[in-house]
């Protein structure tokens, strides 16, 4: 039973005086344990005095308890709000039955609401495109920055509809944005004082991108540089006796051969390039690239992608044994002698090394350098933040 002072009129919010009737209410709370609480609640409905009030009567709610039109306490329905905004509305039914909380997924969705968009844009305002259904369909999200909050959601990327959205929203001084072409038709359209900025983020992609491709352009020296000092360094072992190695016909190094060929007899016969990317269903950039570089270059970029595997730390004691004994060695007793030396591998990819041996096809062993994307993850990093070993390797 509700003991509370009288309550204030919804509407006028003038204090009643005199009472009209009283229920009970029935609210589910948070559960204790696993067992389920309900609320029995005996409330109290009020006269409203004053003339001119539409409202004829009121009932009383119990400050952080109840909320009108509502059988959950105000408690839970935080808990369930904060559920749903999480995870959205089967992946929130599903957690709150194992929480012993009663909420379907409908429900859940009625709980979110979407945040009230203020008439005008913040001072500095970031734009970006995110995927409803990725490679399907894309909406433009905005931002505070300064505030650190979303603004309002778009349906589209299209630069009609956020060009809308700047005139019906103007104050907008500095926008931060990708370098779509889309939100920079519709500044200079919709807000054409604003200063436009790269934001953050994009510029440190770009960056680490330029330093990724000068790693990928110098991985040829570094190799020479670490293949000089392994030979001052070790002993030259006695040559392998094998046939000429060639190039192994992997699907990525197949797959670069043909699109090279592909890109440039479309460009002997002068298509443009957004032709050829439309022909082959590929990027510009790529079609550029595979344009203005040598296939060999490419063939030891698809090389270099191949992850070494588990094997690698192996195929140079492989590849003496092999020659030791002249190819007539069995490849069980390899992978047992490999496996004593700690390979995790399987028996199957030491056969396949073998097969490639006698057949000319495998790849020599190569310096051990770090590939060109750890390269570039230790040189973007702050150098205090690289363990001893890191540091090292960098220099």
């Amino acid at each position: 039973m509700s003991t509370a002072s009288p309550g204030r009129c919804p509407n006028c919010r003038k204090q009643a005086r005199r009472v009209h009737s009283t229920y009970q209410r029935s609210l589910d709370e948070r559960p204790l344990g696993s067992r389920r609480v309900i609320v029995r609640l005996r409330v109290r409905r009020y006269f409203c005095d004053r003339g001119s009030c539409s409202r004829t009567t009121f009932v009383e709610q119990v400050p952080g308890l109840s909320a009108r039109y509502s059988r959950s306490s105000i408690g839970l329905a935080g808990w369930l709000r904060s559920i749903a905004t999480e995870l959205g509305g089967r992946p929130a039914a599903r957690l709150c039955r194992r929480l012993r909380l009663t909420a379907g997924r409908t429900r859940l969705l009625r709980l979110l609401t979407a945040p009230v968009v203020p008439d005008r844009a913040p001072r500095v305002l970031g734009v970006d495109e995110f995927a409803f259904r990725k490679g399907c369909t894309y909406g433009t999200v905005l931002v505070d920055v300064e505030a650190g909050r979303v603004v309002d959601v778009l349906p589209d990327r299209t630069s009609e509809t956020f060009a809308a959205w700047l005139k019906d929203h103007p104050g907008a001084e500095i926008i931060c944005r990708d370098r779509a072409t889309s939100y920079t038709k519709a500044v200079r359209e919709a807000a054409p004082d604003a200063l436009e900025v790269a934001d953050r983020w994009h510029l440190l992609q770009n960056l680490s991108a330029a330093v990724e491709k000068t790693c990928h352009q110098h991985r040829n020296c570094l190799r020479k540089r670490a293949e000089e000092e392994t030979v001052t360094e070790v002993p030259e072992p006695p040559p392998m006796l094998l046939p000429p190695v060639e190039l192994p016909r992997t699907q990525i190094i197949e797959r670069t051969r043909h699109r090279y060929e592909d890109i440039h007899r479309l460009l002997e016969k002068r298509w443009t390039i957004s032709a050829i990317a439309r022909r082959l269903n590929l990027d510009r950039k790529t079609v550029r690239r595979f344009r203005d570089t040598d296939l060999d270059e490419l063939l030891a970029s698809a090389r270099d992608r191949r992850p070494n595997g588990v094997l690698e730390p192996f195929r140079a004691y492989l590849n003496a044994r092999f020659t030791e004994a002249q190819g007539q060695v069995s490849g069980t007793r390899l992978f047992l002698e490999i496996q004593a030396r700690g390979y995790r591998g399987s028996r199957q990819v030491v056969r396949k090394h073998l097969a490639a041996l006698r057949a000319g096809t495998a790849e020599p062993v190569r310096a051990d350098i770090p590939s060109p994307r750890k390269i570039t993850s230790w040189i973007m990093r702050p150098r205090e933040t690289l363990t001893e070993s890191q540091d090292e390797r960098l220099l």
